[in-house]
């Protein structure tokens, strides 16, 4: 049983403001406005429980730092190559991806996280 945590539930409730997708020092200048004396390695080990509890993702980047996000219905992310921003890329649905997977693998689907990534919208009218 994990015990019950202010600043885990802090954490949660703040991610659940936010569509940025932010990175835990984002998170953790944040929190601190609520709870001054904590520090970042406490918020990063909140972060993954909170990610291996299911309560929220951890979303992986190739060239930044893991973002965070508290929605949890399936979606796909997109990962801005010029300023690093990740945001929800609406999409029609693809929850059937993981039984096309499993079509041709020997072991079981589970799940899956699709990053796809480019130039945002904001980068766009940047270069033009």
């Amino acid at each position: 049983m994990i015990k019950h945590s202010k600043q885990r539930d802090c954490i949660h409730a703040f991610l659940m403001t936010r569509q940025d997708h932010p990175t835990a020092e984002t998170v953790y200048m944040n929190i601190r406005r609520d709870f001054p004396k904590i520090s970042l390695a406490t918020v990063y080990r909140n972060l993954s429980l909170l990610a291996d509890m299911g309560e929220i993702q951890k979303i992986s980047t190739p060239d930044g730092p893991d973002r965070f996000d508290a929605r949890m219905e399936p979606h796909v992310h997109f990962s801005c190559d010029c300023c690093g921003s990740v945001i929800d890329l609406e999409m029609e649905d693809v929850s059937d991806l993981d039984e096309i997977a499993g079509r041709s693998f020997p072991g079981k689907v589970t799940g899956h996280s699709i990053l796809f990534h480019g130039i945002c919208p904001g980068c766009m009218e940047c270069a033009s």
